[in-house]
């Protein structure tokens, strides 16, 4: 099982593989000359799922989700060449794509999380642009007309867990204008297993404006994902013996085939 570039989630399928094959490659490291780590369980989860669900936020799990992959990536002493090497290039392949997304999005989606509203996945010196942004849209954004849907499953605690990690060892106080935004800093921060939405949308009351931006930056999804989904799934229903069907009949058996999904 390889991953190929040109494959969607073949990284996903090669890891699949690694952890079938587990308990073979713990028997092969264990005999190797240097003292290597062998992984945790934490560690053999993938964040690959966690960021390509389309029933639970995800937008906001991505700077927490990266700032865990660059902790576990840091070179340590007892690190042999081979494993230095791969940490090394993983790194730098990392900090490539993270240079090809939008930070400024995810850092605000980031912010308007009460799971991660403290920001430790972020240098304590980007932390106060990113809430002089929110007090910008706050002041420019209308107050939500409509309550937050409270149906939004989240991922298991397990897996967000992992994303606690602080790019610094403290949290520091920054000071602004906006009272809305200061208050919502004061607030506890939201249990891992607590879908944000559902906490929005029993603040709405009290932030009715960062309510309205919250549900606009936290209903992005993280990746393509459910596109590709559904791509996949008009390929399954425009088959040899489906040959005549009309675009229009196709758009209406994806919707059907995609809404019976969400219903079950």
């Amino acid at each position: 099982m390889q991953d190929v570039p040109t494959r969607w989630n073949s990284t996903l399928e090669t890891i699949k593989r690694v952890r079938r094959n587990r308990d073979a490659l713990h028997t092969t490291l264990s005999q190797q000359k240097h003292n290597l780590a062998l992984p945790t369980n934490a560690e053999y989860e993938y964040i690959t799922e966690l960021l390509g669900g389309d029933k639970y936020v995800s937008c906001s799990v991505v700077l927490p989700a990266l700032c865990h992959l660059q902790h576990a990536m840091k070179i340590s002493d007892d690190d042999p060449a081979y494993i230095v090497r791969f940490k090394a290039a993983f790194t730098k392949y990392l900090n490539q794509r993270r240079e090809n997304i939008n930070l400024q999005w995810l850092k605000v989606a980031t912010a308007l999380d009460p799971r991660f509203k403290d920001l430790k996945c972020l240098p304590r010196a980007e932390r106060e642009p990113v809430w002089a942004k929110l007090s910008e849209l706050v002041k420019g954004e209308e107050p939500a007309l409509q309550p937050l849907g409270e149906e939004n499953p989240e991922p298991p605690k397990k897996k967000t867990a992992l994303l606690l990690i602080g790019s610094d060892s403290e949290s520091d106080e920054e000071t602004l204008e906006d009272n809305t935004v200061e208050r919502y800093k004061a607030e506890h921060s939201a249990s891992l297993d607590q879908c944000p939405l559902k906490w929005w949308s029993e603040h709405t009351a009290v932030y009715s404006k960062m309510a309205h931006i919250a549900r606009k930056y936290l209903g992005t999804p993280a990746t393509t994902v459910p596109c590709e989904r559904l791509f996949s799934l008009a390929g399954h229903i425009v088959q040899k013996r489906r040959s005549s069907f009309s675009p229009e009949n196709v758009n209406k058996m994806v919707c059907l085939s995609d809404w019976w999904k969400k219903e079950k």
